[in-house]
């Protein structure tokens, strides 16, 4: 899912059909499948069995992981809320994918907005019936576009389920379904677009056709930002989104006045478990391919983790005096979402390093800056996926440096790696950064505004008293 520069470990030459095997949609693969007659793309059976794999592993993280994760922090009365938002959300959005989100996210269009080339899925067969082919990231390398949308299917639907837990058990079912439709639609398709979205490494055989691939590429791709499996597009993306609906709707009732613990915090361990497992299905998913380099980014995932959840559980206990079973969890979420921009980039030291950075300034920010600033991010979605976000996407920039083992940067044209300066792409990191919280936060502060006009985004204080579980759904989670 890097859509960046390859990162591919095998750099095959360049086949006869490279012409007409470009990115999903670009003009480059249209323009060449005119001029061709149809021929069966050549798939190879170990990349299409890990990608099968790896979004299976996603839609696991998802659902049972995160709802899992997300209910046991929430009261009782409210697990069976909770767990409909995640889990109908993320059908909800899997559909509209389907429809018009793969075509607007990975089709040409503008450097903001892709096309309508694919809108319903339509035309991923040729004229001869044969699966068309989408790129990699190592020249004449392809997997069914069929395929690639799937995975990426599984990306778009987990994202607007991260910011439901913000505004966990104050907020209206058929509001939180509204707002995801809104934001997908504005917010995270824009965003997956101008990160994501290039001509494919076929593209670039020339100086002048590498300059010309990617003035037709997304906006932040443009800038030349590193975002391997969804730094920006999906943790600060939501996480900004996440704050602005807390603060609109407001505090839950007896927030900082009475107990709101989670009511089932071994939930939350397995959820957080069970994310940790999925998680390699994101990152080294997003290889695209199951060759050498998918190891890197695996071992990486996995030190990274395990480096931020000894942050968080060794600095809670020394600004709390006790380590938690929720603060160690949380940890792991904080190093999964600071790797995620890097876990392509960096080598395994610099995961170590930042694993450690991201559990210890989420930790802070959950405990000390939600303190200090008094806003009720209910399940901490601001100070874990945005905030590990940025640590991540900016020290991206900072580890990708050979120096400091780093993969560096790979030049398709002159079969090259190379690194221009962590000063330079740090700050290309730190613009990539900027972008996102202004668009998110514009498209969520409007879509929120806009809802709260028309149905109201908050439930009554009485349906908030009774818990939504029995209010909104007629059910319980559990029967005493």
């Amino acid at each position: 899912m890097n859509k960046l520069l390859s990162m591919g470990a095998k750099l095959t030459p360049l086949a006869l059909l490279a012409a007409s095997l470009l990115a999903p949609g670009s003009a480059f693969a249209q323009e060449a499948a005119e001029a061709a007659a149809p021929v069966a793309a050549s798939f190879d059976k170990g990349d299409i069995a890990w990608m099968l794999t790896a979004t299976l592993l996603v839609i696991f993280m998802v659902l049972p992981g995160l709802a899992l994760f997300y209910g046991g922090m929430v009261r009782a009365k409210n697990i069976l809320s909770l767990s409909m938002q995640v889990f109908v959300t993320f059908c909800l959005i899997a559909v509209l994918w389907s429809i018009y989100g793969y075509s607007l996210a990975f089709t040409s269009g503008s450097a903001f907005f892709g096309g309508f080339d694919r809108l319903f899925l339509k035309d991923m067969l040729d004229a001869a019936g044969n699966l068309l082919p989408a790129a990699t990231f190592s020249k004449g390398v392809y997997v069914p576009e069929y395929l690639y949308a799937a995975f990426q299917m599984t990306f778009a639907a987990l994202t607007p389920c991260l910011i439901v837990g913000a505004f966990a058990e104050r907020m209206k079912f058929s509001a939180v379904l509204i707002f995801a439709v809104l934001w997908f639609t504005f917010a995270y398709l824009p965003i997956a677009h101008m990160v994501w979205f290039w001509a494919g490494p076929d593209a670039y055989t020339t100086a002048e056709a590498a300059a010309a691939a990617t003035a037709g590429a997304g906006y932040i791709f443009q800038m030349g930002a590193l975002d391997f499996a969804g730094g920006t597009v999906v943790h600060i993306n939501a996480g900004i989104a996440g704050l602005v609906g807390c603060l609109l709707i407001g505090k839950r009732k007896g927030f900082g006045n009475s107990s709101l613990a989670p009511h089932n915090v071994p939930f939350t361990m397995v959820g957080a478990a069970i994310l940790w497992v999925g998680w390699f299905g994101f990152n080294v998913g997003s290889n695209l391919e199951a060759n050498a380099f998918a190891a890197q980014v695996f071992i990486n995932t996995f030190l990274a983790t395990a480096a931020a959840v000894l942050a968080w559980t060794f600095g809670e206990w020394l600004v709390r005096g006790k380590p938690t079973m929720l603060g160690a969890a949380s940890g792991a979420i904080a190093g999964l979402v600071a790797i995620t921009p890097a876990c392509g980039w960096v080598g395994p030291m610099g995961a170590l390093a930042i694993g450690v950075a991201g559990g210890l300034i989420c930790m802070l920010a959950v405990i000390k800056l939600k303190a200090m600033l008094g806003y009720d991010d209910s399940l901490d979605v601001f100070g874990v996926h945005c905030v590990g976000g940025i640590v991540g996407a900016i020290l991206t920039g900072v580890f990708n440096s050979p120096d400091l083992g780093g993969t560096g940067v790979y030049d398709y044209v002159a079969g090259t790696w190379g690194f221009t300066s962590i000063g330079a792409q740090t700050w290309i990191q730190i613009k990539a950064v900027l972008v996102t919280i202004v668009w998110s936060a514009v498209v969520s502060f409007i879509a929120f505004k806009l809802i709260d006009v028309l149905i109201g985004l908050r439930v009554t204080e009485e349906v908030e008293t009774e818990g939504l579980d029995t209010a909104e759904h007629g059910e319980r989670g559990y029967h005493m």
